[in-house]
């Protein structure tokens, strides 16, 4: 994948589904339905990303792989770093998997505030 930015994706694509919920107006109903929908489609999408790095991770080497390296504040020396090993892959595959079941285990069973509980989730 060179260098493409697969994890940060994996962490921007549920932040940008959460601020997506958070413009959504309308009756309560309704804006509970899509919420709904955009919080499951926005965790399907994650577990997919996190198929990619699964499928094209390198198991032969314990070097960090995927790795993001981008300056965020030089005059402090703060640095945007990111990677995943052998065993923090299977972490965000667990965390990316557990995150659709749990939105639809609670699909029906949260009714109060489903908006906020989405995007905490998320």
């Amino acid at each position: 994948m060179g260098n493409f930015p697969i994890l940060s994706l994996c962490i921007f694509v549920p932040l940008i589904g959460a601020g997506f919920i958070l413009f959504v107006r309308g009756d309560e109903e309704v804006v509970a339905r899509n919420v709904r929908w955009v919080a499951l489609w926005t965790s399907l999408v994650t577990f997919v990303l996190s198929l990619l790095i699964w499928i094209k991770f390198d198991p032969s080497t314990a070097a960090f792989q995927f790795e993001e390296r981008r300056e965020w504040i030089p005059a402090f020396k703060m640095s945007y770093r990111l990677g995943v090993d052998g065993i923090s892959v299977f972490f965000v595959i667990l965390t990316t998997l557990l995150t659709p079941i749990c939105i639809l285990a609670s699909w029906s069973s949260v009714q109060e505030r489903v908006k906020e509980y989405m995007i905490a989730f998320l």
